[in-house]
């Protein structure tokens, strides 16, 4: 008779623990693996390699990123170590995961300088004393002509192939560079050299923390699990977050800007945050949402606690108490923010067409005029693209409706710049 599967008998505290690192992960590769792993870590008091690599292509982390960053403090919670990879090597090739075409190469000079700022950035998280900062250079450097070969004997190109984004791109006929089909050798033995336990990663980095599995195994060691975690969206609400699709919020921002880019998210997807970007319990959100959905609280006071929550992680809780103030005071109360701009008084002839068009001020000139906008062109961009609001609402058009004669009053606001401005239109 063949001998039945072993299982780790169930533990209450290894199972709160299991518990405890499920909360956001999209998979964990495998469960049953962890779990003995959790164990034997326990037993032998000895923490477990908990590694993530993050290659500083850009000087800036944004919350997408702390997603992972999160997680990664959760491991610490439970007394294991972080090893954060800086891929000042692999940054150079660019991970292909997910692109339709190969990524300009940067310079040693550009990933030098920006994973310096990463090091200062994911400090706001993580326990300095629990994490391991490492660089994939020192090895991956350092690989002679013959260790390079030997790498790259350990995995076939066909399997690199079955990959999507590789797979898609053969199939239109579009290039694919040969150090592209590299770079999730690079990454396995990355988890070979630091002998990870585990290696997180979003959903789009599953092939690449699989075949670390492999190269593990095919160098005689344990297998590391692999957690992946959820691509988070952007203010949009629709694409990932990123700093080029505009729609990041970044951890250097100020918390005014912050706080006015939450609140600009949809009651939807502001629970998505609630869950990626906080330590809140899945009940405790469940509960808001069914109390938002009852009427028994305002979907606003909701998603300004998780503005001041978030605020508070990369700032400070006072600094986050005064961007709610700030918030309220511009959009709710109509009034200029606690630290604001020069208030301009303009009196300008229903004549002059630079100013008044069709009996309307030309909002566009205005922004340009007040130093909002570079020029004129640029006020037209902004406004339909929806980043300018006026008196607390988002505005569009170009021109204005103002009553002739009158002295009106228009906070203005395109991005953490404001203008108060009383126009008269004689």
């Amino acid at each position: 008779m063949p001998e039945e599967p072993t299982h780790t008998p169930p533990d209450p505290e290894i199972e709160r623990q299991m518990e405890y690192l499920r909360k956001g992960t999209m998979e964990i590769i495998r469960e049953e693996e962890l779990l003995q792993k959790l164990v034997h870590s326990r037993e032998t008091r000895t923490p477990l390699r908990v590694k993530a690599g993050f290659d500083p292509t850009a000087p800036h982390l944004h919350l997408g990123h702390t997603v992972l960053l999160r997680k990664l403090k959760h491991f610490q919670d439970l007394g294991h170590t972080v090893v954060f990879l800086i891929g000042d090597f692999t940054a150079t090739i660019g991970d292909p995961s997910g692109r339709s075409a190969t990524r300009p190469p940067l310079s040693r000079e550009q990933v030098a300088a920006n994973a310096e700022t990463y090091k200062s950035q994911v400090f706001k998280i993580l326990d300095p004393a629990k994490t391991v900062v490492e660089f994939n250079s020192k090895w991956l450097g350092a690989l002679s002509s013959e260790d390079f070969v030997r790498l790259c004997s350990r995995y076939s190109v066909a399997r690199i192939l079955e990959r999507e984004d590789f797979s898609n791109r053969y199939k239109k006929g579009l290039p694919i560079s040969v150090h592209e089909l590299l770079y999730p050798l690079f990454q396995g033995y990355d988890s070979v050299v630091l002998k990870a336990d585990v290696e997180m990663g979003g959903t789009d980095q599953k092939v690449n923390l699989l075949v670390g599995r492999e190269l593990q195994r095919d160098y005689g060691l344990a297998s590391q699990v692999v957690l992946t975690m959820p691509i988070l969206e952007g203010t949009d609400g629709v694409q990932k977050m990123s700093k080029s699709l505009n729609n990041a919020i970044g951890l250097t921002e100020s918390p005014r800007d912050m706080f006015g880019k939450v609140m600009s998210i949809s009651d939807d997807l502001m629970y998505r945050y609630w869950e990626l970007l906080t330590d809140v319990s899945v009940a405790e959100i469940a509960a808001m949402r069914q109390k938002a959905a009852t009427g028994a609280v305002n979907p606003m006071t909701v998603k300004m606690d998780l503005a001041k929550r978030i605020i508070a992680d990369f700032h400070s809780e006072a600094e986050a108490r005064e961007a709610e103030e700030d918030f309220r005071r511009v959009f709710q109360k109509r009034e200029l923010p606690l630290h604001s701009d020069v208030i301009t008084t303009l009196n300008v002839s229903s004549s002059d067409r630079s100013w008044v068009r069709d009996g309307k001020l030309r909002l566009n000139r205005l922004l340009h005029e007040e130093s909002l906008a570079s020029s004129v062109s640029e006020a037209d961009r902004k406004l339909k693209e929806g980043a300018v609001f006026v008196n607390g609402d988002r505005f569009r058009e170009p021109l204005i409706q103002l009553d002739h004669g009158q002295p009106t009053k228009l906070l203005l606001k395109l991005g953490r710049h404001h203008r108060e401005v009383l126009v008269s239109i004689m």
